[in-house]
């Protein structure tokens, strides 16, 4: 199943029906509504879906955004906040996109699962690779330093990601939707690569997935904190779908597939015809280069 993100059009309408008739317009039948959507735009999504004009393929957590927000903040609320009053709203908020999608009959949501507090190493490390500095003493001290602290600080950040899980996944198997977590760009997000194993170790249930974001995981390869393709056939087992975008090079994502530095005939043996495949667009990206990465992918992948 391929589908599109209403991130790439949603921040230009007013009416919802009118950006879903939007994204139909480039031959899509499903439709991923992103942590962008506004509660303004759910009266027309919802006419457009009760017509049959689109069928939804997921949500993007939070989804619609929380009373009073009017941009993108899927990192609003973080189940990893030591402040529990922050938690509960991650869980508020989550809950009613898991009853948001049950109602689109969606079968995932996708999610961002919290984050470490410690400096951002990210941007300094992209930064440097950039300038040509990724074989230096100073880059890989940095990249030390960046996994040391991660060591050191995580532990009590993932457990209350883990125990926001515990609550939260019993709701999303009585409706009927899948939890897909999603690989993140910046080392102090959560889930650590390595920590997926624990994740779906301490929480077996079919309810919860893995979700792939092909440029989250190629700026971590540009960066050497993974392997792209190994990454992705270790998790293989537990994965629902992808958000499928390009990196130019070392860290400038949502870009077309086929214009940036992401291997997609190399991932192509590990896609299957029932996975959620979702592009995921910047805003910014034109209706040509648009369908351009759209047929990139179909070549590659096959149009199922």
């Amino acid at each position: 199943m391929y589908a599109f993100s209403t991130c790439w059009n949603s921040h230009r309408h007013t009416d919802g029906r009118a950006m879903l008739r939007e994204i139909r317009d480039l031959g899509f039948e499903f439709v991923e509504l992103s942590h962008g959507t506004r509660i303004s735009l759910m009266p027309g999504i919802l006419e457009a879906v009760a017509a049959g004009e689109m069928r939804i393929s997921s949500l993007h957590n939070f989804c619609p955004l929380p009373m009073g927000v009017n941009h993108s903040a899927p990192n609003l609320y973080q189940f990893s906040d030591e402040r529990p009053r922050q938690v509960e709203l991650a869980e508020r908020y989550t809950l009613k996109t898991l009853e948001l999608a049950a109602r689109l009959q969606a079968p995932l949501v996708v999610m961002h699962s919290g984050s470490i507090e410690m400096k951002n190493y990210t941007d300094k490390l992209l930064e440097m690779v950039a300038d040509g500095e990724k074989e230096s003493g100073k880059y890989k001290k940095l990249c030390q330093e960046a996994d040391k602290k991660r060591a050191d600080r995580k532990p009590e950040h993932f457990d209350r990601v883990i125990e926001a899980y515990k609550r939260i996944l019993p709701v999303a198997e009585k409706l009927g939707v899948k939890l897909g977590v999603e690989n993140r760009q910046a080392l102090e997000e959560l889930p650590i690569e390595s920590d997926y194993a624990q994740l779906f170790r301490d929480l077996p249930s079919p309810s919860l997935a893995y979700w792939h974001d092909t440029g989250h995981a190629q700026i971590k390869a540009n960066l050497g904190f993974l392997d792209h393709r190994q990454h992705l056939a270790s998790l293989r087992d537990r994965l629902a779908g992808f958000h499928i975008h390009d990196v130019e090079f070392p860290g400038r994502d949502h870009c077309p597939p086929g214009s940036g530095g992401v291997d997609f005939a190399a991932l192509a043996p590990l896609v299957r015809p029932w996975d959620i495949k979702v592009f995921e667009f910047s805003p910014s990206m034109k209706v040509e280069d648009a369908r351009r990465g759209i047929a990139h992918i179909q070549e590659l992948w096959g149009r199922e």
